[in-house]
């Protein structure tokens, strides 16, 4: 059925989940649209002029149109309450415990996409927008002591494979959407709201971050990357960072 619906790859441990509802709701859809349909055919050749030249000002006396109406409105609510919910409820209330989670902060800006990573010591450092400047787009306060370890980087996503992420999302100018397809990730970023969310990577790869809400003339650019990969090499990168930061201090 994935294959057949077009889903892409699932590449977190919720997106059979996600892709279930799906399946789901097309089928719901598939039997709405023969269902109707065939009523509409019905009604065309029950009600032709040629078979009822004299109009019936009394019109339907049946209740069955009603009742299938209500029958949808049922399915529909179903669905909503016994698996939309509880699948949105898991990823919004549900966080995993940091302490065995990898956490970042992703920050949106026109028109790119700010992490930044904890250094050795696990605490996030100011950011300030006085500190703004052209090799500092989010104004991280370097001199603050949890935020001199900081690692920062712009349209590039680091992540271990199965372990869970918590990212805290936040905006520095307009509305925006963080959006990993593959892993059935999706959460808009509102001005003024640090917002968490929440997924479990299992497949290493290279996949895309989309802003999947226009957000000015340059939204067609506003996009990075997810690169999954081992603890080893994780560990590696957060290493090399860390070095890297060292020697230019």
């Amino acid at each position: 059925m994935q294959e057949l619906l077009g889903l892409p790859l699932q590449a977190s441990a919720h997106a059979a989940e996600i892709d279930q509802i799906i399946v789901i709701v097309h089928w719901l859809m598939l039997v709405l649209f023969v269902g109707w349909g065939a009523f509409f055919i019905y009604t065309l050749v029950r009600f032709r002029a040629s078979a009822n030249p004299q109009a019936d000002h009394a019109g339907v006396k049946s209740h069955t149109s009603t009742y299938s109406e209500i029958a949808v409105a049922v399915i529909e609510a179903v669905i909503l309450v016994a698996f939309a919910i509880p699948a949105w409820a898991v990823r919004v209330n549900d966080l995993p415990p940091e302490d065995g989670a990898t956490v970042v902060h992703v920050i949106a800006k026109q028109f790119e996409w700010h992490t930044v990573y904890p250094g050795p010591d696990g605490r996030f450092g100011r950011r300030d927008l006085s500190l703004i400047t052209s090799t500092n787009g989010i104004g991280l306060d370097r001199s603050d002591p949890n935020g001199a370890d900081d690692i920062h980087t712009v349209n590039q996503l680091n992540l271990p494979v199965d372990t869970p992420v918590i990212a805290y999302l936040s905006t520095m100018d307009v509305i925006h959407s963080f959006a990993i397809t593959s892993m059935r990730v999706k959460q808009d970023a509102i001005p003024g709201v640090e917002i968490p969310v929440w997924w479990e990577p299992t497949v290493t790869g290279n996949y895309e971050i989309n802003c999947s809400q226009l957000c000015g003339l340059g939204h067609y650019r506003m996009r990075g990357f997810v690169t999954v990969m081992s603890e080893e090499d994780y560990q590696s990168f957060l290493s090399e960072e860390g070095e890297r930061l060292t020697a230019a201090d």
